[in-house]
């Protein structure tokens, strides 16, 4: 054994040493790369009371990481980039953080407002909006760094004041559009050239817009209205025909009930040619006829609808409701137009989201700090994931859908 180790020559040595050096470098640096896999089933969950999020897998009903150091995630929403492998998440405290899902950390994160309520990332996915209700407006930022890029403040009125922004959605044509919940105006930007924004107001819309969606082919947006009956429309393909309203006085001759719960029209359902909006302070879903824009039914449901959303085929419509209905779901058959499954997936639910195609629905149950996956076709319970008081739930599907 000594003879062989007198034949080895230091400078053999030395490139034994090297290769070692150059293997442990290698192996570290494997550590910081991304496992290698796609990222359409994935998605995240927020977790409101602790400031994280959960990333998932859709496909095998499990929790591949935990971010933390999120903020005030109190009203919290998100959007992905085009790829699908980052998440730009609003929380309510003004904070903007870039999520990379594969690597499970924040990659970088921005205060950019003191109250902030969600966003929208623009149609080439080089631009994300936040919307602010402190100071009241929109700021832009570039996806790549978050560096800001625009900031159109809410002013409106003679006296310079500034309205709360709600309902951001993108639109064709790198623009965004939302409503302005003080001002009852609804403005569209153009950021095609992003540090000079073209805005066109559309004023007068009607009382306080609480909320904002836009059609699927980003042609028409909706913003319904808190203070009074009915919704205002844009058609964006001929703004110059200004905001027309529609489903007036639905409630007309009826006592609208106390609203424990603002509803949301982001992510609405779409079934056919028909729409399905909540009603305020009803229990009832409205069907509207996308064609005429007229009301053509109404849905009773168990309580006041919050969140209104379709299955990606439209064969079902799944409703949450707001206190002291939220430990339900109904479901409705868009043929029958009446709910055919009710269930009870937990205290406090908060939000649901289908998988891309649609053959699960997962649903938050905040106060029993779980989320339930539910097979849409027979209604079973498909897993039970633990959360930590969760509230959205965003499939990185929407990355490829406008108004998502």
């Amino acid at each position: 054994m000594s003879k062989i180790c007198r034949k080895v020559s230091p400078v053999s040595i030395k490139k034994f040493q090297l290769g070692l050096a150059t293997a442990a470098l290698a192996l570290l640096a494997g550590c910081a790369t991304p496992t290698v896999r796609g990222t359409g089933d994935l998605g995240v969950i927020i977790e409101r009371a602790t400031g994280s999020v959960q990333v998932v897998d859709s496909s095998r009903f499990v929790s591949i990481a935990s971010v933390k150091g999120l903020g005030d995630l109190s009203h919290a929403s998100l959007v992905y980039s085009r790829d699908g492998r980052y998440a730009y998440v609003f929380g309510r405290d003004g904070g903007l953080s870039k999520v990379d899902l594969l690597l499970g950390k924040i990659e970088r994160r921005v205060m950019q407002a003191g109250n902030s309520i969600g966003g929208a990332i623009s149609q080439d996915g080089t631009l994300v909006a936040a919307q602010n209700y402190a100071p009241g407006g929109v700021k832009v930022f570039s996806a790549d760094t978050l560096e800001q890029v625009a900031d159109v403040p809410s002013t409106y009125g003679s006296a310079g004041q500034r309205s709360k922004v709600v309902g951001l959605a993108d639109a064709p044509g790198n623009r965004f559009v939302w409503s302005l919940f003080d001002a009852g105006e609804i403005w569209v930007g153009d950021f095609t050239d992003a540090a000079k924004p073209k805005i066109q107001k559309f004023e007068n819309i009607g009382t306080q817009p609480y909320d904002g969606l836009i059609t699927p082919n980003g042609r028409y947006y909706m913003a319904g209205l808190f203070g009074e009956d009915g919704m205002a429309l844009v058609d964006l393909w001929h703004p110059e025909q200004g905001a027309r309203r529609i489903l007036n006085g639905y409630g007309k001759g009826e006592e609208k009930l106390p609203v424990y719960k603002m509803p949301h029209l982001r992510g609405w359902a779409v079934a056919g040619k028909y729409a399905y909006v909540p009603a305020i302070g009803r229990h009832e879903v409205l069907v509207l006829d996308m064609e005429t824009w007229q009301e053509a039914g109404r849905i009773k449901v168990a309580g006041q609808p919050v969140f209104v959303i379709a299955r990606p085929d439209g064969r079902q419509v799944w409703v949450n409701f707001a206190f002291p209905d939220n430990g339900n779901v109904d479901v409705i058959d868009v043929e029958k137009r009446s709910v055919v499954k009710q269930l009870a997936p937990g205290k406090a639910v908060l939000h649901m989201e289908f998988t891309p195609r649609g053959e699960s629905v997962w649903v938050s149950a905040r106060d029993d700090n779980r989320v339930v996956v539910y097979d849409t076709a027979s209604f079973a319970q498909r897993a039970v994931l633990a959360a930590e008081s969760p509230s959205g739930i965003f499939f990185t599907s929407r990355a490829a859908r406008i108004g998502f």
